[in-house]
């Protein structure tokens, strides 16, 4: 009975990842090629999971629990508060600049962690996988900032 459940983590984790948006465009097979490359990671309420001003090292996905963005000594008024199925840090793909702000558990979390390191190991090994997951990115990205851009000329006029 015992395996039974063992076995049904990782089919739900990779049903979880295969949900998030810079996964969709990946089959079965490719998505557990990217799920050997994720460390899971626990984080208690409270815990901090960078800091602002760190250097980026890594993209984080919320499997379970929530998550805020803020400011140092500022999570009373986060920037974001992010739960289940959202990510965070996806910079931290593209360059080593260092953190705009503060990751915080706002309560007890599960994070899929994906370093930059690993996913250059991923480019190197499974190229056609990462450039979807790049297309991905770069297409949020591109949301982001379109929205951003909106949103500063509303302000503007």
């Amino acid at each position: 009975m015992l395996s039974l459940f063992a076995s049904d983590k990782p089919a739900q984790r990779l049903n979880d990842l295969r949900n998030l948006l810079l996964f969709v465009d990946l089959n079965t097979r490719e998505m557990k090629i990217v799920d050997g490359f994720l460390h899971e990671r626990t984080y208690l309420k409270d815990e901090v999971i960078f800091d602002e001003g760190e250097e980026g090292q890594a993209i984080y996905f919320i499997l379970a629990g929530k998550v805020l963005i803020c400011h140092p000594g500022e999570s009373d008024h986060p920037i974001a508060v992010l739960e289940r199925g959202n990510f965070f840090g996806e910079l931290a793909l593209l360059d080593d600049a260092p953190r705009s702000a503060q990751a915080r558990a706002a309560i007890n979390c599960t994070l899929a962690v994906f370093f930059r390191g690993d996913f250059l190991g991923l480019m190197h090994s499974h190229a056609l996988i990462a450039s979807k997951i790049a297309l991905q990115l770069a297409r949020h990205l591109g949301v982001r900032l379109r929205g951003k851009v909106h949103n500063d000329q509303a302000f503007s006029e």
